[in-house]
């Protein structure tokens, strides 16, 4: 493993003579099997070795966060004497030093966690959460979504020992506004969390937990339509990103067939999750899409390219188990990947490629789809059919974003159809 990322000698010998190798390289191994880029585990296994010098960790006992905290802010001090530039500020070195301190130390199972009180309002939470489901049906996706936001905000609102019956519009303003000005939330991200919470204290009214008017008061942001357009990466890039799954790990042999579906077919990161055996038709050769967690079934013929990456997968990783769904983790226990982590190997796979990009997910590959359709003609029925938008304005907006394609119409020499 350390001959990988390291080309020191002198370094890899530091770490294979350090303490806790077993517990360093199982966490290692843990991570470069959920794709992590070797640039992301080189800097995991720099910091494992400050983490032990700085907590002074053995073989045996548990971490505080507390102690952790403390330990970052001697680390960040230390750092910041030393280190000159931006990129080593202490409040960065700190957090670093948290975030790997936590991660690796919650996977040995030696972070000692502390359980807090529950807020005054979770029963509030809890029975709009019962409401949304048995009432409005709602996926358990939205309504975990919706109960974080929810609680989140709550958190904030009422941290002053505020209940909920005192909060004034004033009291949410404040926080919405915070979230746009100060905190560098998209403005359409804080319009989402705005509707949450319409919902919310629509709901709290009718149980009278608070003051009537609350909910149609709440004003979220003014988005202004398309104004943040899709931006794609070329696609030479993504036959790059293509490239660095081509080995025979098995977390690269997964990957491979993840990164395919999303690129050739332009699939949703859900929609990659939702995929199931019994969806890959070998015999016609069709890939069946669900499109939305309850809209309709949509075929796809399955390529020759795609298909062979998957049936390799099949083949030589994937576990024997009574998931159905297609893709899996590599360690045990096994279970379906969720959307975010389909997300996070495409963002890990963008890292090492210093491409620059807005956004690194799933859907960048998505974006690049419907672009280099538009850049082969293809009619704009035709790449909705193919995306799964059911309107051509969902679709109309690559048309906007494909600067390149236009430029070529607008270069063409128009001669007599021009009159004066």
């Amino acid at each position: 493993m350390f001959q990988e990322l390291f080309k020191d000698p002198h370094a890899i010998q530091r770490k294979l003579t350090g303490p806790l190798l077993d517990a360093r390289l199982r966490f290692l191994t843990h991570c470069a099997e959920q794709g992590f880029a070797r640039g992301t585990l080189r800097e995991i296994a720099i910091y494992q070795s400050i983490v032990i010098d700085y907590l002074k960790l053995s073989d045996t006992g548990s971490v505080t966060r507390a102690e952790i905290e403390a330990a970052a802010r001697r680390w960040a001090e230390r750092h910041a004497d030393t280190h000159s530039t931006e990129d080593a500020s202490s409040p960065r070195s700190k957090a670093r030093f948290i975030n790997h301190a936590i991660h690796w130390l919650g996977f040995l199972g030696r972070l000692e966690t502390t359980v807090s009180p529950p807020h005054p309002f979770v029963h509030f939470v809890a029975e709009f959460a019962d409401f949304m489901r048995e009432e409005r049906g709602l996926s358990p996706e939205t309504i975990n979504y919706r109960c974080r936001e929810v609680d989140n905000y709550l958190a904030q609102l009422c941290g002053q020992q505020r209940s909920l019956s005192d909060l004034t519009i004033t009291h949410i303003d404040e926080v919405l506004l915070y979230r746009v000005n100060e905190a560098g939330y998209a403005r359409c991200t804080v319009k989402t969390h705005a509707s949450t919470l319409r919902a919310f204290f629509r709901y709290a009214e009718q149980r009278g937990w608070c003051q009537c008017g609350l909910a149609d008061a709440i004003k979220a942001p003014r988005v202004f339509r398309l104004e943040t357009l899709p931006f794609s990466p070329s696609w030479e890039d993504v036959q790059r990103l293509l490239a660095s799954s081509n080995g025979a790990r098995p977390v690269d042999i997964r990957d491979r067939a993840i990164l395919l579906l999303l690129a050739v077919y332009g699939l949703r990161a859900g929609e990659v999750q939702r995929l199931q055996l019994k969806d890959l038709d070998w015999e016609h050769e069709l890939l069946h899409i669900r499109r939305g967690k309850r809209g309709p079934v949509q075929q796809l013929p399955l390529s020759h390219t795609v298909g062979e990456a998957i049936l390799r997968y099949l083949r030589e990783v994937r576990p024997r188990t009574t998931c159905r769904e297609v893709f899996l983790t590599i360690p045990v226990p096994f279970r379906p990947l969720t959307s975010g982590v389909i997300s996070q190997i495409v963002s890990h796979r963008w890292q090492p490629l210093n491409v620059t990009l807005e956004h690194r997910g799933s859907h960048s590959l998505r974006h690049a789809c419907a672009t280099r359709l538009i850049n082969q003609g293809v009619s704009l029925k035709e790449i909705g059919d193919q995306l799964g938008h059911r309107s051509l304005e969902a679709t109309r907006i690559y048309t906007k974003v494909d600067l390149a394609h236009l430029r070529e119409v607008a270069d063409l020499n128009l001669g007599g159809l021009l009159c004066d």
